[in-house]
């Protein structure tokens, strides 16, 4: 037996022990475990929560990736904070995210990062005007809006850290009102790409973060009459190689806005959010790549749902994604949508050793159905298809581009499904997911594709929380 069949044998075998041992760790009436029982004070909190998840991949479809991939990911973390005085927090948390894969997975820092110190921070609270005013200093994660730009990943192995402060203004009552405000530099997570070697082997090295990479926002959300929310937000990147870490300079602006109505029982709900972004950058990250391009793209989100009174509590879903690219190389332009620091699994299906699609020179419909049959069990069944913005410009997740646009616009069907048990609501959950990549004529045609046919992902996973 390999060692990524042990792998996954031993994930099996992990989940199936957990099943077992469910009615061993107490009924829903006690609540769940929690760390914080054994604590006497009740100014300190202590949290704990891990994941182990197998990935499988079949057909790789990225430049220069042939054949299968297996990867075992594991992530833990551990949250304490410590209350000196009323309204007054200090918190850390440590990360560690280590990967074990078959022979040529190619692995980034969106899979490992081991024992690193993920948060270390100040928090503060105050009443001011009527509202309440969060102050956040130190090493932090964000969520911000709809995640689509920031966001503190889910999915992903690996969490988005950045150093700064974050300030944050709510006011009282229905219609409650949200400004938002934070600069930060982003935390270059370490060691990086490049050192596929001591990446597989897990290797601890201390992330750092400097002031050749900026990122700063103004967010304002306010609670409107009949549900519905409204949002608006401006972000600027700002960044310049350093030491050790080569960048596309950018130079970047993005503003947009969010109109957003929840979903409800018997209720139509939707979703239209939309960005644009300019000022500059530059074509790829290459020392040697010197010149400045003027920068201008956009992005679109639109979603409209209803949910049924019916059992299972179904809600269906039309979606559609559009982020544009660059339409022509060599013109001293770049259209190519930057997603920044966000999130884009919700969105575009799994990540992991999969993650085809991104928020960037993509158009793409879908339908999403969503379902819970029992209270602790929740699925959905999402088809997508997409094609390229711009048929001229990079598949960005891939590495595969045709600049003569001879290979066409049309990267496939997507279908996934994916679904969640809490057999311990707030203690264990247990989860599997499925994604077919009907391949495209683009897939098929690209110049250096690997076009190896459809690709199947299929990962299981167990997350314990305490």
């Amino acid at each position: 037996m390999n060692r990524s069949t042990r792998l996954q044998a031993h994930l099996i075998g992990l989940l199936a022990t957990l099943c077992m041992a469910a009615p061993a760790f107490g009924s829903d009436a006690e609540g769940p475990l929690r760390l914080d029982d054994a604590i006497p004070s009740p100014r300190i909190s202590l949290t704990a929560n891990h994941r182990s998840r197998f990935e499988f991949l079949s057909d790789q479809f990225r430049l220069g990736q042939q054949g299968d991939d297996q990867a075992f990911v594991m992530r833990t973390l551990l949250h304490g904070t410590l209350q000196p005085l009323e309204g007054i927090t200090l918190g850390a948390e440590l990360q560690d995210s280590r990967a074990f894969t078959s022979d040529g997975t190619l692995l980034t820092t969106t899979t490992v990062n081991a024992a690193e110190l993920l948060r270390a921070y100040v928090d503060v609270h105050h009443d001011l005007l009527g509202g309440n005013l969060r102050l956040t200093g130190g090493r932090i994660t964000m969520d911000v809006g709809s995640r689509r730009f920031v966001a503190r990943n889910r999915f992903r192995n690996t969490i988005n850290g950045f150093t700064g402060l974050d300030a944050e203004w709510r006011s009282p009552g229905d219609d409650r009102t949200v400004l938002r405000a934070f600069w930060v530099l982003p935390v270059q997570r370490l060691p990086g790409a490049a050192q596929q070697r001591r990446l597989r082997d897990n290797a601890v090295e201390f992330d750092e973060e400097g002031l050749d990479v900026q990122l700063w926002g103004v967010f304002l959300a306010h609670q409107l009459a009949n549900g519905l929310e409204l949002e608006h937000y401006t972000f600027g990147l700002h960044e310049d190689d350093g030491p050790r870490r080569p960048t596309r300079d950018r130079g970047l602006y993005t503003t947009g806005g969010r109109l957003l109505r929840p979903a409800a029982k018997s209720t139509i709900d939707y979703q239209i959010e939309f960005a644009l972004q300019w000022g500059r950058s530059r074509a790829t990250a290459l020392p040697a790549d010197v010149r400045s391009l003027d920068h201008f793209a956009h992005f679109e989100h639109v979603e409209v749902g209803y949910t049924f009174d019916a059992p299972w509590r179904p809600r269906v879903a039309l979606e559609y994604d559009y982020a544009s690219g660059d339409e022509k190389s060599g013109d001293g332009k770049n259209g190519r949508f930057d997603t920044l620091f966000g999130a884009r699994r919700f969105d575009f299906g799994p990540t992991g050793i999969y993650g085809p699609f991104a928020r960037s020179n993509i158009n793409t419909p879908g339908v999403r159905v969503q379902l819970r049959p029992q209270e602790q069990v929740t699925g959905f069944v999402a088809y997508r298809a997409y094609w390229l913005a711009s048929d001229r410009d990079r598949w960005t997740t891939t590495g595969l581009v045709d600049p003569t646009g001879n290979s066409g616009s049309f990267l496939g069907h997507q279908l996934e499904f994916r679904i969640r048990w809490r057999p311990l609501p707030g203690n264990l959950q247990l989860e599997m997911g499925y994604a077919h990549l009907f391949d495209g004529e683009f897939i098929q045609q690209a110049p250096n594709s690997p076009s190896q046919g459809d690709s199947n992902y299929v990962y299981t996973q167990a997350v314990l929380r305490f």
